[in-house]
């Protein structure tokens, strides 16, 4: 070929593509896909029996809790009554006694200042330890 040609093939428009570095990238996606598979592939799978659930076998009743109110105007209810703190230090010990499972739920006004219903609960919790639990509505 002569020099002239040479120079016409070269500026005659036709790009030149490099497949070298397309093919690197493809080998290197291929390796990964490879080097996954092969360890997914060596994981063992553990036999573990699942535990089961008798059908006839004896239900433990949890006890109904014992609902604690607390109303805008500060004042604690049992029962839809308001009552003292020494009431509900009587009734919650009663309560806790009688039912060992039992939970006491703390029901507070929405209009209620937190600090009131933090106290309280507190008080609660001082006589109830870790059987007693706030109240959450979805609304």
């Amino acid at each position: 070929m002569s020099i002239r040609s040479r120079q016409k093939a070269r500026h005659s428009g036709m790009p030149d593509v490099n497949l070298v570095p397309m093919m690197d990238v493809i080998m290197t996606i291929l390796t990964f896909f490879i080097i996954v598979s092969m360890t997914l592939s060596n994981q063992k799978a553990l036999n573990v029996p699942l535990p089961r659930t008798d059908q006839g076998g004896t239900e433990i009743k949890q006890p109904d809790p014992l609902i604690v109110g607390l109303n805008v105007q500060g004042q604690i209810l049992l029962d839809g009554k308001p009552a003292t703190d020494s009431d509900l230090a009587q009734k919650m010990q009663a309560y806790l006694t009688r039912n060992v499972n039992g939970a006491v739920i703390l029901k507070a006004d929405r209009k209620v200042p937190y600090e009131q219903v933090a106290k309280l609960l507190s008080t609660m919790q001082a006589l109830g330890g870790e059987r007693v639990s706030l109240a959450i509505t979805a609304n």
